[in-house]
């Protein structure tokens, strides 16, 4: 279990981290999501000790992370898979880790194998791609078998059977009862994984649910529905829990509460003909964007001119407009126009 409490990060006048308040439970998937610069990374680094809170606290299991006699088999973490010696072997950079916890030898075989590193554990870590540098990171975070696992970006750099992979590993894991706390960017992956979620923004927390809810919240679940005689279909469908809107002379309505299957059975047993009906399914991505559309701070835009002659230089060079919002600070717009290369 990861707990925070008020949890805080000031970095001079800047607020990365703004009083936080959360816990993760064991048993379920936790996604950690929240736009560029929302303080997703301050305070995953905050749970390991590597970044002091400013004010509040934040503990695993109980204890504040330095405080466990073995860290890496209370939490095991993944949050820079490229922070290792490139000279060392994947083997031996596991091994390095497991000596400082006595972890026995079988155990980095064990990580080695699940992390599909078997043919790579003797070359240097140096030389490996992305994907398989995220797999050795995968396979440290595992090495202690911890109770706790916490990923920022697991996903990165992996093909997709790693994507696989590392989605029934995550699930797996919480179905054991272990807490399973994850970052992605990847709205889709988190809408397969995960259970709950923690949502983000300019260090402030903006949702603490689950994927159904917020999905329902930004208008999932709906149903449009358009018929001759929206006022008897108001009769017929109201009941606890069923919200029905509707302009006055409109055929339409916008039911929420009831699907669209047991709306089409009471219309047809009540004679009710229906010109329309169809729910309105939100995506994750679509209801994370509506959730943090004031909490965003980086903003891009590209313009394209139309290209044509402008005399003898020959066409038009596309300009390029970037955008960059930070908390507390007016936008700054930089442009760069298209040179030859």
């Amino acid at each position: 279990m990861i707990d925070a409490r008020q949890l805080t990060k000031r970095y001079g006048d800047k607020t990365a981290v703004d009083g936080l308040d959360f816990t993760v439970e064991p048993g379920m998937v936790t996604g950690f999501l929240g736009p560029n610069g929302a303080g997703k990374s301050t305070t995953m680094r905050m749970i390991v000790g590597l970044d002091a809170p400013t004010s509040g606290s934040v503990t695993v299991n109980g204890l504040h992370y330095a405080r466990h006699h073995a860290p890496l088999q209370e939490i095991g973490a993944l949050l820079e898979a490229r922070s290792i010696h490139p000279g060392r072997t994947a083997y031996h950079h596991l091994r390095a880790l497991a000596l400082t916890h006595g972890i026995p030898r079988s155990r980095i075989d064990e990580v080695i194998e699940l992390a599909g590193l078997g043919a790579v554990a003797n070359k240097r870590a140096g030389a490996f791609s992305l994907g398989m540098g995220q797999r050795l990171g995968i396979a440290a975070a595992l090495l202690g078998d911890p109770q706790t696992l916490m990923l920022d970006e697991p996903v990165n750099g992996l093909d997709p059977e790693g994507v696989l992979w590392i989605r029934n590993l995550l699930k797996g894991l919480a179905d054991q009862g272990r807490t399973v706390f994850v970052s992605s960017h990847l709205m889709s992956e988190m809408a397969l994984v995960a259970d709950h979620l923690i949502v983000v923004g300019r260090g402030r927390l903006l949702a603490d649910t689950t994927v159904a809810d917020l999905v329902r919240e930004a208008g999932g679940g709906t149903v449009k529905v358009a018929t001759q005689d929206p006022a008897r279909l108001r009769e017929v469908l109201a009941g606890p829990g069923v919200d029905i809107t509707g302009r006055a002379g409109s055929e339409e309505l916008q039911v929420t509460g009831v699907g669209a299957r047991e709306i089409g059975l009471k219309a047809a047993e009540h004679g009710i003909a229906l010109f329309e009906l169809s729910a309105r399914t939100v995506s994750l991505e679509e209801a994370f964007m509506e959730l943090t559309k004031d909490a965003v701070e980086y903003h891009g835009t590209t313009t394209v001119e139309p290209t044509g002659p402008t005399g003898p230089t020959g066409p038009t060079a596309p300009t390029t407009a970037i955008t960059a919002t930070t908390a507390g600070e007016d936008a700054e717009t930089f442009e760069t126009a298209g040179r030859p290369a």
